[in-house]
């Protein structure tokens, strides 16, 4: 029996999901039967089921898998709802907000015995998947760390598209919406990925540095530094204020070559003694993942909710952390009016890379913004 599907969350990135179910369905592989969301859904095909919201929809309607791709701090709630009804679920990243709800997550996962996929699809991806191996079968030599990197841009709609955009916290619940935890937090996962170090136990320790230029709670400019269980030094360095939108990179330094996944393409270039190759990889769906899983247990997921514990970890640094600090404004140049007013921090770029490569954080190198340096270890 083809498998029922539901959204709950249709606008912003859910409206991704629910083309993609439509596909899928043109395949014959799934049926989107409902969706839920407290705004009306638009363009959705004939004979869809709308709720406002997802206890309503599992009241009333049977559904095999449920899409969960709602503001960050109702993902928990959401997907115990799902899971107690007897469906799986794939949920959007960031998982949770903090490591007690990981926990909690975690312990419904055990004691329902239903999947629960988080939408990590970097980690989907054969780019991400080979480069991983060629770490393990040490390829590269010896890994002296890895990097996650990001430049990009993002204008004041993207921080008024919601009240939690953009938030650490919202009517007293965490949120943890920063550019660390969230638009780029693929960059993090993929780089434990790399490292093999994906559950709650493989970090050893987070050191955050956050920074903000926009007149939000959350940081949008921040080098973290991670040290897994393994010895591996993991530098994240990513800004939302750069002076153009860039692909974003993990880069694996190792004595014997070096390794750059470009996640957003799925594309691997490395650089050793033989020269520089470039390869563009497929990547599978993590749903068609979910369904899969659910026909035959025997098929693993992708993503599977404890393989995100180490990245949840960073997630909880981050809440923990000291508020970002308010980058001073001769440091920033203003472009834009209204919903597109956006700013750029000056030379962001150069120190990005210097970060990535030194696995270094900002402080450490004397980006102007950090006198006196705002960091904090965890």
């Amino acid at each position: 029996m083809t498998p029922r599907v539901a959204v709950a969350g249709v606008h912003g990135h859910g409206a991704s999901h629910v083309r993609n179910v439509v596909r899928l369905a043109a395949e014959g592989k799934a049926q989107l039967v409902a969706v839920a969301d407290p705004r009306p859904a638009e363009d959705l095909p004939a004979g869809v089921e709308v709720f406002g919201g997802l206890d309503e929809l599992l009241a009333s309607t049977a559904v095999d898998a449920v899409i969960i791709s709602t503001p960050i701090q109702t993902h928990v709630a959401l997907a115990e709802a799902a899971m107690r009804a007897g469906t799986d679920v794939l949920l959007e990243k960031p998982p949770t907000a903090s490591l007690a709800e990981f926990e909690k997550l975690s312990a419904v996962v055990a004691e329902t015995g239903r999947a629960c996929q988080v939408g990590f699809q970097a980690q989907a991806s054969k780019a991400t998947l080979t480069l991983a191996s060629m770490v393990a079968d040490g390829r590269l030599g010896e890994i002296r760390g890895i990097s996650a990197v990001g430049k990009w841009v993002r204008k004041a709609r993207y921080f008024q598209r919601a009240r939690w955009a953009g938030r650490r916290t919202l009517d007293g619940v965490a949120v943890v919406d920063g550019a660390v935890t969230n638009p780029l937090a693929h960059a993090t996962a993929a780089a434990l990925l790399l490292d093999g170090s994906t559950g709650v136990d493989d970090v050893r320790s987070v050191e955050t540095e956050l920074f903000r230029a926009n007149p939000i709670e959350s940081d949008d400019t921040s080098t973290v530094r991670i040290v897994t269980s393994r010895g591996t030094t993991i530098l994240v360095a990513v800004t939302l204020c750069a002076s153009e939108h860039l692909e974003p990179r993990v880069i694996v330094h190792g004595s014997a070559g070096r390794a750059e996944l470009r996640y957003t393409t799925d594309t691997l270039e490395i650089i050793d003694g033989s020269g520089t190759t470039e390869t563009t990889y497929d990547r599978a769906g993590l749903l068609e993942n979910l369904l899969d899983h659910r026909a035959d247990p025997g098929v693993p997921l992708y993503v599977p909710l404890a393989a995100t514990g180490g990245f949840t970890q960073v997630v909880d640094a981050v809440r923990l952390a000291e508020a970002p600090a308010e980058i001073p404004g001769e440091l920033i140049r203003w472009e834009g009016e209204g919903l597109d007013r956006r700013p750029i921090v000056l030379d962001v770029e150069k120190w990005v890379d210097r970060a990535a490569d030194d696995l270094a954080l900002f402080s450490e190198l004397g980006a102007p913004w950090t006198h006196p340096p705002e960091h904090q270890n965890r």
